[in-house]
């Protein structure tokens, strides 16, 4: 598999890069049946055979080696989402920013309960921002009380960012591109570790309206 076509197989199955083998097999069962050419109400054949080759690749321990080090040599690469005009430095790119942090949390948090936070570090690397720049960003969410930081003082959304995120997500291009590169290539980790308008006073930012209502994210 090359870099530019890598699909992340521990997002698509909803599993931790740690899962025992007996945990593929039984996630791929459900999934299978769920997304089967012959179910009537869910069956997605293009689902079903991404679902094949990530079981196929994940349950033989070469082919999951090699896989592997893509995977992890994935972490240390910003999203090419990020590198949008969409997010310039300064107040030009303050409220995509703040849509951006959320949505990283918003998918850490589906992904990874266990786990749900993300350091600054964390996102220093994912967006390629320095983190002087997302300082201002992480303090006005926080006051907005959509994240907060947790014990270890990594960032997590709240359950009013999660609405936030979803209410937005139909009329926003960008927000929905977010969300489908984290699900494509956002670095997971078990700890042992036009110019976008200004927000206005009430708002963590003001989306842009995109002609065609984004699909929503399952």
């Amino acid at each position: 598999m090359s870099p530019s076509s890598f699909v992340d197989y521990y997002e698509l199955m909803q599993i931790s890069p740690n899962a025992e083998r007996e945990t593929i097999q039984r996630v791929y069962r459900l999934l299978a049946a769920r997304c089967h050419p012959d179910n009537p109400q869910t069956g997605d054949m293009s689902q079903f055979l991404l679902l094949n080759e990530a079981y196929r690749t994940l349950v033989d321990p070469e082919l999951r080696a090699a896989y592997d080090a893509i995977f992890h040599a994935r972490r240390l690469e910003p999203l090419p989402v990020f590198k949008l005009k969409e997010f310039p430095t300064g107040v030009d790119g303050e409220s995509n920013r703040r849509m951006g942090i959320l949505c990283l949390l918003y998918n850490r948090r589906r992904t990874e309960p266990e786990h749900a936070g993300l350091s600054v570090l964390d996102l220093e690397r994912v967006m390629a921002f320095p983190r002087e720049h997302l300082m201002f960003t992480l303090w006005y969410l926080m006051e907005r009380e959509l994240a907060r930081q947790n014990e270890h003082s990594d960032f997590m959304i709240t359950g009013a960012g999660v609405d936030y995120v979803e209410s937005n997500l139909p009329k926003n291009q960008v927000l929905y591109n977010l969300l489908k590169s984290t699900e494509m290539g956002m670095p997971r980790e078990a700890r042992t570790p036009s110019q976008p308008e200004q927000p206005s006073p009430e708002q963590p930012g003001n989306e842009t309206q995109d002609d065609g209502a984004a699909p929503c994210v399952q």
